[in-house]
C-alpha cells in the first residue's frame, strides 16, 4: 500500500485537506490546541499526494469510523464479526488493534472531568505523592487552580514532586486509584506512562495567577534553588520584560493597553521601567506617569494582576510566532 510509510499525522493532514476548509474547521473544533499546532505544521507542509492515496487514507478513516461504532453498539467482538464480513479478517484486525491502542483509557481520566473545587475536595486529605500523581494526568489549568488552593507549604511540596517524578509503575497509579475510589469510579491502565516532569510543571505555572506563581517560585528557592532556577529559565515573568530588545518591546506595547502598563509599573523595576520608557514616546511617558500619580496608591494584588495581563500578551505573541523568547541566561529576545 502506497501510503504505509506516512505517519499519522501526515494521515491526518491528507484527510483534513480532503475534506475541505468547512469540515477542517469543524473538527479543529474538537482538537487540543497542541492538536491543532501539529495539525497546522503537518498540513503546511504537505505537498501533493496523488489521488489514489487520498481515497486509501480517506477509506481507512471511514473504515476506522465504522469500527468505533460497531465497538460502541456490541463490543469488540461484536466488531470483529462484522468487520471480517465487510473488509476480510486481516483488516478487521488491523482496525480494531488501531482503534483499541487509540481508546486506551488514561489514567485518572474520571477526575479530569470533575470541577476543580471538587477534585481539591476529594485529594486535599491525600498523601502529596497521590495529590502530584493526579495533577499531573489532569489538566495544566486544573492544576494550577488546585495548586493556588493549597496552603504554601503544600505548594511546594507538591510542585517538586511533579517536577521529579518520571515514569510511574501500573501498580503505583491503581493503587492511587484505589485509594480514590471510594469517592470516584476508579480504572486501570496496563502500562508505564511518563507523567510529571518540568515540562508538566512549567505548563501549570503558566497558567498560575502572579501571586502563586511568585510563592511557588520563592518558596523553591529556599528548598530546590536549582529546581527553581530551571523553571525560571523556562517561563517568562514580568521582570523579564527588561531582557526584551527593542524592536521585540515596541512590538508588544503595540498590544497592551495603556490602564494596564500604568498600574503594572506601580511595582515594577527600574530595569524594567527603563526599559518600556525607552521604546515609548515623550509624551506617552508623562501621560502614563500623570496616570501613576492621579491613581494613587494601588492594591499589591491589582498590580499583580496587570503585570500578569501583560505577561500573557507576550507569552501569546510568542505562541503565534510574532515574537520568539529565548530561555536562559543571557539569552535575547528577538523577533
Amino acid at each position: 500500500m502506497a501510503n504505509l510509510d506516512m505517519s499519522a499525522k501526515e494521515k491526518a493532514a491528507v484527510l483534513l485537506i480532503s475534506l475541505g476548509k468547512e469540515y477542517s474547521a469543524e473538527l479543529y473544533k474538537y482538537l487540543s490546541e497542541e492538536e491543532i499546532s501539529d495539525m497546522t505544521l503537518s498540513i503546511t507542509t504537505t505537498r501533493r499526494v496523488e489521488q489514489h492515496i487520498r481515497e486509501q487514507i480517506v477509506n481507512e478513516f471511514y473504515e476506522m469510523c465504522l469500527t468505533q461504532k460497531f465497538i460502541a453498539e456490541g463490543g469488540i467482538d461484536y466488531a470483529r464479526e462484522i468487520l471480517e464480513q465487510a473488509i476480510g479478517s486481516d483488516k478487521a484486525e488491523e482496525m480494531i488493534r488501531k482503534l483499541s491502542s487509540s481508546l486506551q483509557v488514561r489514567p485518572f481520566d474520571f477526575i479530569r472531568r470533575v470541577d476543580s473545587n471538587q477534585i481539591l475536595n476529594v485529594i486535599h486529605n491525600e498523601h502529596p505523592q497521590i495529590i502530584a500523581l493526579v495533577l499531573s494526568y489532569i489538566e495544566p489549568k486544573q492544576s494550577a487552580q488546585i495548586i493556588a488552593s493549597l496552603p504554601s507549604e503544600r505548594q511546594t511540596e507538591i510542585i517538586s514532586r511533579i517536577s521529579t517524578m518520571g515514569s510511574t509503575s501500573p501498580e503505583y497509579v491503581k493503587e492511587a486509584e484505589r485509594i480514590l475510589e471510594r469517592k470516584i469510579t476508579s480504572m486501570g491502565f496496563t502500562e508505564n506512562i511518563i507523567v510529571g516532569g518540568i515540562d508538566t510543571i512549567v505548563e501549570i505555572i503558566n497558567s498560575l495567577d502572579r501571586s502563586s506563581e511568585k510563592n511557588i517560585l520563592e518558596s523553591l528557592d529556599e528548598g530546590d534553588s536549582a529546581l527553581a532556577d530551571e523553571i525560571r529559565r523556562r517561563l517568562f515573568v514580568f521582570e523579564d520584560i527588561a531582557k526584551l530588545n527593542n524592536v521585540t518591546i515596541q512590538r508588544v506595547l503595540r498590544e497592551i493597553n495603556n490602564a494596564d502598563l500604568a498600574v503594572a509599573l506601580k511595582m515594577a523595576t527600574e530595569d524594567v521601567t527603563k526599559t518600556i520608557f525607552g521604546n515609548i514616546s515623550k509624551r506617552l511617558q508623562e501621560m502614563i506617569k500623570d496616570d501613576m500619580e492621579v491613581m494613587g496608591p494601588v492594591r499589591v494584588r491589582d498590580v499583580e494582576e496587570a503585570q500578569q495581563r501583560i505577561v500573557n500578551v507576550i507569552r501569546r505573541l510568542e505562541d503565534e510566532g510574532e515574537i520568539v523568547v529565548a530561555r536562559g541566561e543571557g539569552d535575547a529576545l528577538i523577533v
